[in-house]
């Protein structure tokens, strides 16, 4: 290859734009402030889109020839299982070989944990595993799985930042899975490049189409799609199963360029509050199984534990019979989990009430409590509003608004839910409760827990549909948010605080009138004391 002259040019670290000249706002994706200066050297096989880069990509993941898609076998890519259930429902029944695996989520959320214990679990059943760390030592790895008790042979840590290096070494181990943590510290350049793709066999063909040098530091947009594309190149060429670990940015998406997210194959996140110790993995791209399913881990001092039933465990530490709690059934895929949603009112005393949520959005809370005033009557606007899901989980889907409209309902009139009743329904802005995704698995989960009675949408049981209640379970269908709180806070013996359909009206004071010594005249409020001498 001939070599061209060095161009200078500037590329965006969110979304990899590139530009002549330095922006302060890039103009693809809006991002303030995030342009780095890379040195690019033009070589001759290589367009100035990159396109040759792509049409190398493409080579090496096809085959020698065209073949009819029936005579190809897919014998050899049956899944590997995994020991551990939870990780192995979230991708969709086993590790398919070949696959480029990403796992994000935020610091010390548990990533390099998880992984340590699915690695050594395999390493048990396939054979050699190597766990390629670039941002600890071996001796620190060791430490954390003598910590977890695992020490299987089969199991190989390496501590190393370059690829190419990491390369020789899978060349040379021939290992049945690989994972690099994480894939935002490892680096690559051009030389070693070309030598590494012609030694796992990917021939001259691609030894000629390779792009310009990368002369970027790790971390940056082109170092981490070029090292992306080389073990995807790698993995489909040797059907060897790699798992890439993930950085997040600030506002919690997946630091690199978007293609990352794109050319992996399966992209997990491990979520949840850093103070509690429930973790949940989603999937949320799948190429080779579902992105509904959600594996639920209890973070303990010997590592990740699976939660087979997670309802059960976010619902035990709940107190029976208090104003403002009520339980939602919520689907993760296809599991349904119940958990405790609570509500509380206080009164405001200043001028803008307050609106705090913890594990809901901040704009549902807002939309719901518009709806209970306006619909319901309610007088939350001289009120302090705040909502918790119990645990540390976090609640997207709308079937949980009837549970916290009725929990927030509870606090404001002090008075408590049946212990026994979960309620399931999406509110619709005209106060309406609308129908729900798989309502008959919620309510036998509900039933297996103990729970007896259900609220959910009238419409339920309309339109040709036909729910089957489980055995002694009273379902009580509704068509109202104001029919719902009725039914659930009618067994209620509590006094109510407030009118129910009616704001509450501020007290006024009685006044008198005082002049200074200058004959103004002065206004002040009575004192509990002065009622007496007035």
């Amino acid at each position: 290859m001939v070599k061209g002259r060095a161009k200078v040019v500037f590329t965006c670290e969110k979304c990899g734009f590139e530009s002549l000249k330095w922006l302060g706002r890039c103009t693809e994706c809006s991002a303030y402030n995030s342009f780095t200066e890379t040195v690019k050297v033009a070589e001759r096989t290589v367009g100035s889109s990159g396109g040759e880069s792509a049409r190398q990509n493409r080579a090496a993941l096809s085959s020698n020839k065209p073949e009819s898609i029936a005579r190809i076998s897919s014998e050899n890519f049956k899944r590997i299982p995994v020991p551990i259930g939870e990780f192995e429902r979230v991708m969709g029944g086993g590790i398919v070989p070949g696959s480029l695996t990403l796992i994000s989520g935020d610091p010390g959320i548990g990533k390099s944990t998880l992984l340590l214990q699915v690695t050594a679990a395999l390493a048990e059943s396939i054979g050699k595993v190597l766990y390629v760390s670039a941002e600890e030592s071996a001796n620190q790895i060791k430490l954390r799985a003598e910590r977890l008790g695992l020490a299987p042979e089969n199991l190989y840590l390496l501590a190393e930042t370059n690829l190419n290096l990491i390369l020789d070494h899978i060349e040379h181990l021939k290992p049945a899975l690989v994972v690099v943590d994480s894939i935002q510290t490892v680096y690559l350049t051009h030389k070693e490049r070309q030598e590494e793709d012609l030694s796992l066999g990917f021939g001259a063909s691609g030894f000629e189409s390779l792009g310009a040098e990368i002369n970027s530091a790790a971390g940056s947009v082109t170092q981490v799609r070029e090292c992306a594309a080389t073990l995807m190149r790698l993995s489909k060429k040797l059907h060897l199963p790699v798992f890439l670990v993930g950085h997040v940015t600030k506002e919690g998406n997946i630091a690199g360029p978007r293609v990352l997210e794109h050319m992996v194959d399966c992209v997990l996140y491990l979520e949840g509050d850093r103070f509690h110790q429930y973790r949940l993995l989603r999937g949320v791209k799948n190429r080779f199984g579902s992105t509904n399913e959600v594996g639920v881990f209890e973070m303990r001092g010997e590592g990740m534990a699976e939660v087979t039933n997670p309802s059960q465990v976010f619902l035990e530490e709940r107190q029976k019979g208090a104003p403002g709690s009520a339980v939602a059934v919520t689907m993760e895929g296809t599991r349904p989990i119940l958990v405790e949603v609570q509500g509380l009112c206080s009164q405001c005393y200043t001028q803008m009430p307050r609106r705090t949520t913890n594990g809901i959005d901040m704009n549902r809370l807002l939309m719901l409590s518009a709806v209970l005033s306006k619909r319901c009557g309610l007088g939350l606007g001289n009120q302090d509003v705040y909502v918790n899901v119990v645990g540390g989980l976090k609640i997207t889907e709308p079937a949980a608004d009837l549970s916290i409209t009725a929990a927030i309902a509870s606090s404001y009139r002090e008075a408590e839910i049946d212990s026994n009743t979960v309620l399931i329904g999406e509110i619709g802005l005209s106060g309406e409760v609308r129908m729900v995704s798989q309502l008959e698995r919620r309510l036998a989960e509900a039933a297996k827990l103990g729970f007896t009675r259900a609220i959910y949408p009238k419409s339920a049981h309309s339109n040709g549909r036909d729910l089957k209640l489980p055995e002694g379970f009273k379902g009580v269908p509704v068509a109202t948010l104001a029919e719902a709180l009725d039914k659930a806070l009618a067994d209620s013996g509590n006094a109510r605080r407030h009118k129910p359909n009616a704001p509450q009206e501020k007290e006024i004071s009685p006044s008198y009138t005082q002049f200074d010594e200058y004959g103004n005249e002065l206004e002040k409020e009575l004192e509990v004391s002065e009622l007496g001498d007035f």
